[in-house]
């Protein structure tokens, strides 16, 4: 039982929020992107980590509400910390990637929930990647976690910019 002093302590601590995103590729290279109808620009299917639920779990539920089916996840890849200074709500947020593969089958299972999508694409490693992402933290961070996937490790990054590596 926590009594009320260590309640109010607990209470007191700084928050910070969690997302998480399935880095989906195919045996060619190509990442499954999604483009938002809440944001600009295409990222990674995923979202919030709910209230009590683990970054894992939560990446299994985004996907499956996002794609319409829940896909293998292999290993997390990329943890990529996000500076409150550089978010709406001013807290801190950490973005945890994990990766799992995607056959042309399940791409073609994709139902997109419109009020949420608008769009799906297989997107080609460089220019591609790098047309549809845009600049900045997302792309990075998204190139990192492909990276630290492709040599079977994983990567630790700081708004999209790799700090340490493992693999």
């Amino acid at each position: 039982m926590v009594d009320d002093s260590e309640y109010a302590f607990f209470e007191g601590l700084p928050r910070s929020r969690g997302a998480a995103a399935a880095l989906l590729s195919t045996a060619d290279g190509r990442l499954l992107l999604v483009k938002p109808t809440y944001k600009p620009g295409w990222s990674l299917p995923g979202g919030v980590i709910e209230e009590g639920e683990s970054p894992l779990a939560a990446c299994r539920r985004e996907c499956g509400e996002e794609l319409g089916f829940v896909p293998v996840l292999d290993r997390l890849v990329c943890v990529d910390w996000q500076p409150p200074e550089l978010q709406p709500d001013r807290r801190p947020a950490t973005v945890f990637v994990f990766s799992g593969a995607l056959e042309e089958a399940d791409f073609a299972r994709v139902r997109l929930p419109a009020d949420e999508l608008s769009d799906a694409v297989l997107a080609a490693p460089g220019e591609e990647w790098e047309r549809l992402l845009g600049e900045g933290a997302r792309r990075r961070r998204v190139a990192a976690a492909a990276g630290a996937a492709a040599r079977g490790g994983t990567v630790y990054t700081e708004h999209g910019w790799a700090v340490l590596e493992e693999g």
